[in-house]
């Protein structure tokens, strides 16, 4: 098994354990953190839904974050990728959720958020953790790791 698969493995055992499900909010991943999870039998289970809002306008009507974020802070921020993660959580009713909002490239970097920024957040009921990472790579493998490090941030969830 491969890395995603064996912590997707895992997440699944750990919601099993606290009879939770997860929903994701997913834009630079375009719905890989949803497919990893969704790849383990029985996921059904303990995942309830994905969202896949890859454009501003998606992330208002889906998630219900705020427009005035946008021009505030941009798509790539902890205030937009917290808002996706309670979207989700209060949308799917799931207990915990996971959001991600980034830079993959190769395209659309700038000075203050250049390739391979991303911005990840959990969500355990009204709490919300959130983080900015810095991958390196292409396209593919700024995706991937961020793949792995939301799964990660996921394990931890319930733990505390």
């Amino acid at each position: 098994m491969d890395a995603i698969t064996v912590l997707s493995v895992r997440l699944g055992e750990h919601l099993r354990h606290l009879n939770a499900q997860v929903s994701t909010a997913e834009s630079c991943t375009g719905g890989g953190i949803a497919e990893a999870i969704t790849r383990v039998p029985g996921s059904s289970a303990w995942f309830e839904a994905g969202y896949v809002t890859y454009s501003n306008a998606q992330k208002m009507r889906q998630l219900g974050v705020a427009e005035t974020l946008f021009s505030e802070v941009g798509a790539v921020s902890r205030e937009v990728v917290e808002a996706m993660a309670r979207g989700a959580r209060a949308t799917s009713g799931a207990r915990f959720a996971v959001a991600v909002s980034g830079v993959a490239g190769p395209d659309g970097g700038s000075t203050a958020k250049p390739v391979g920024t991303v911005w990840l957040a959990w969500a355990d009921g009204e709490q919300v953790k959130s983080e900015r990472r810095w991958f390196d790579g292409d396209r593919e493998a700024v995706r991937r790791q961020t793949v792995i490090a939301a799964l990660e941030g996921l394990l931890h969830l319930g733990a505390e």
